[in-house]
């Protein structure tokens, strides 16, 4: 009987409810579209303010590498290297010009970064485990993808670096190029000597007068030494790759909004190649694109510099500066300079073929 009561009794209370209104409830307030963060909100960059109170951008650049960090018969610095600092000046200043070069041997590179001596270092260094979490830099991105090769004379007629047992190897002090050259000899059981230099011009000097039998270094570097030599006809760069070396700038820890600054610097050239964006007509797009990825890169739509303290045109500034990334490769390891080299896996990500270098969105 209990049962049947208790039952009955929320039964007509059921009832009853259903002649009430039910309770109002505030519409939902739909959540706005995500904004930028505020730039009041993101701590300040100090080496960038410490830049700006300069008035100018000290940039680490390799002493002497055709190609990527050099001085030509004026005194005036160039090279792939070289450009992504002007790229940089550019994108701060609104002016290439306003950057001095460092010029930095293997050894001291890093300890410059640390000691403040230079704001960035953009001499193709690779990004390793070992200088990532084991030293603290930041690398910002990948601006160049190599391996480490070997060059020989074409006189000994070679097919694979294996054939080297008992040579004589060149390599530079304070780089990878021994460790690699160590693991690529001793994983396949050949005997070498190694010859360590304490820079790339002493190993490259070293192997020209035949005290070596092979010169070992990142690929890009043995194509710039080759253009150098006296014959550089009679010398070969072997198709063995015995390493990985992904080539980037670095910056000191501690510092977010500073490595904002070079990562996205860098993907603004990269991107720019992508959508077609080049020195010669980035002006005209500024004002003309339909593309919103066009009109995000170069401040027409959006003010993405401000999140890292810079002008709303800090891409356009750039681009203008040196050209896309396709540009700058090709004027100076390309199809346009004595090194002439093919993009391979440094051709964009939707290219035919395709390589690996992907600009990160603006958005």
């Amino acid at each position: 009987m209990r049962v049947w009561a208790i039952g009955a009794m929320a039964l007509l209370t059921a009832l009853a409810g259903c002649d009430r209104k039910p309770a109002e409830t505030p519409a939902e307030t739909p959540a706005p579209a995500p904004a930028a963060a505020s730039t009041s909100d993101l701590p300040d960059s100090p080496t960038l303010a410490a830049v700006k109170r300069r008035g100018r951008l000290n940039c680490g650049v390799h002493q002497g590498l055709v190609g990527f960090a050099y001085t030509d018969n004026r005194g005036q610095w160039r090279g792939f290297d070289v450009d992504f600092c002007r790229a940089m000046a550019a994108a701060i200043f609104g002016d290439a010009d306003a950057v001095r070069f460092v010029p930095l041997t293997a050894n001291e590179r890093f300890a410059a970064l640390s000691e403040g001596r230079i704001d960035v270092l953009w001499r193709n260094s690779s990004w390793t485990m070992s200088r990532d979490a084991g030293e603290g830099f930041v690398f910002a991105g990948i601006n160049y993808y190599d391996g480490q090769g070997f060059l020989v004379r074409r006189s000994l007629n070679l097919a694979s670096a294996t054939e080297l047992n008992g040579a004589r190897v060149c390599v530079q002090k304070g780089s990878n190029a021994q460790a690699n050259a160590d693991d690529f000899f001793r994983s396949r059981g050949v005997a070498y000597r190694p010859v360590v230099l304490d820079t790339e011009e002493a190993a490259r000097d070293v192997y020209g007068r035949e005290d070596c039998d092979a010169f070992s270094a990142d690929i890009s570097a043995l194509a710039a030494a080759r253009t150098v030599l006296s014959n550089p006809q009679e010398h070969v760069i072997l198709s063995d790759v015995v390493s990985k070396e992904p080539l980037g700038p670095a910056v000191k820890p501690g510092d977010d909004r500073w490595a904002a600054v070079v990562r996205w610097t860098l993907n603004a050239v990269i991107l720019a190649e992508e959508l077609g964006v080049t020195r010669e007509n980035a002006e005209t797009l500024a004002k003309d694109a339909r593309d919103p990825r066009v009109r995000r890169l170069l401040g027409a739509e959006g003010d993405y510099g401000a999140m890292m303290g810079l002008s709303r045109t800090w891409a356009l500034d750039a681009i203008q500066a040196t050209g896309n990334y396709g540009e700058i490769f090709d004027r100076n390891l390309g199809s346009q300079s004595p090194l002439d080299l093919a993009r391979g896996l440094n051709a964009q990500w939707n290219a035919r073929p395709n390589g690996l270098i992907y600009g990160l969105p603006i958005r």
